[in-house]
């Protein structure tokens, strides 16, 4: 097996696109050789626990509505490219992550991390979910399959909080400065929401290489 390292925010619609890109892919190829991880990053560090307003943030965040209206198209049109629907009416606010994020590591106990970010876009993108809840995080983590209750009471106190902020510092050191972030094998990165297409060659790739031979071609990665 190859790891598979994928630094992500849920509340990143690149994140999101991106993932959609890459299970197209691994469904195609079955026999491909990723373990994937899920490591936290987020896009809002500095984002106040009861999160803000949408419109507002990114309308500061772009120079206007205006500019927030332009950055919301061109995702939409991405999205619609990659086959899923995003609906920013139904996104209000921007949440603080962390707690998210804590809840991606926790699962990772349990084997579920990416049954868990899977879910997490989904009520973030597509049902207008505050994952910024700890009470609609708790229902998410028991929908995923873990103990709802004990998730509620971990979400309580400062379990693992130091670690999450820690493993995010880290990754901006070692030069992940934007997500989604695809790292395999420990060695190559590819930024962005790269296309199924990519990913199916990266996946051929791998396997010459683990064959032995010699490859007729690198393939290209085309940027987000």
């Amino acid at each position: 097996m190859i790891r598979l390292d994928i630094f992500s925010d849920p509340i990143c619609p690149w994140c999101y696109i991106g993932k959609t890109y890459l299970d197209r892919a691994l469904e195609a190829e079955p026999d491909h050789p990723f373990q994937i991880e899920w490591h936290p990053f987020q896009l809002n560090p500095e984002m106040p626990p009861e999160g803000m307003d949408r419109i507002a943030y990114l309308s500061a965040k772009f120079g206007g509505p205006g500019g927030q209206r332009a950055a919301d198209t061109h995702v939409e049109q991405a999205a619609r490219q990659a086959g899923i629907a995003i609906d920013f009416t139904t996104v209000k606010r921007i949440p603080n992550t962390l707690d998210a994020h804590r809840l991606i590591h926790w699962a990772g106990y349990e084997g579920r991390q990416t049954p868990m970010v899977s879910a997490l876009f989904r009520a973030h993108w597509r049902e207008g979910r505050d994952i910024g809840d700890r009470e609609t995080l708790a229902e998410i983590a028991g929908a995923v399959g873990l103990d709802s209750a004990m998730v509620a009471r971990l979400l309580e106190g400062d379990a693992d909080r130091e670690e999450i902020a820690a493993r995010d510092a880290h990754a901006r050191s070692r030069g992940v400065n934007a997500v989604p972030t695809f790292i395999v094998g420990g060695r190559y990165a590819l930024p962005g929401a790269q296309p199924a297409d990519l990913w199916r060659q990266v996946i051929a790739e791998l396997a010459t290489q683990a064959a032995g031979l010699t490859p007729t071609a690198e393939p290209e990665a085309p940027t987000a």
